[in-house]
């Protein structure tokens, strides 16, 4: 959507634990992190008219935030499956 928030926290809600935990043990993903927020912030000010760029560069903003999700998203499934299998009890 134009102008809205991409928060990891309210597009994964399934994940805040998982989240919160990795930001805090795992330095690379802390940093993918705030990469990720820094960026989602930058889009924002551009949808919202507060900072101007050329389309293209707003695309390109949007393509790394996608693409910053996305490995954010396998860290966190990656993390979440031995978790799933302690809770299995296997």
């Amino acid at each position: 959507m134009f102008g809205e928030k991409h928060d990891l926290i309210h597009e994964l809600p399934e994940y805040k634990e998982a989240i919160h935990e990795l930001k805090m043990s795992n330095a690379h993903f802390a940093k993918l992190f705030k990469e990720y927020h820094e960026l989602d912030h930058e889009v924002l000010r551009i949808e919202e008219g507060v900072e101007t760029t050329s389309d293209e560069f707003l695309e390109s903003r949007k393509k790394k935030r996608l693409n910053l999700k996305g490995k954010l998203l396998k860290m966190l499934t990656d993390y979440k499956k031995p978790l799933k299998k302690q809770a299995n009890g296997s």
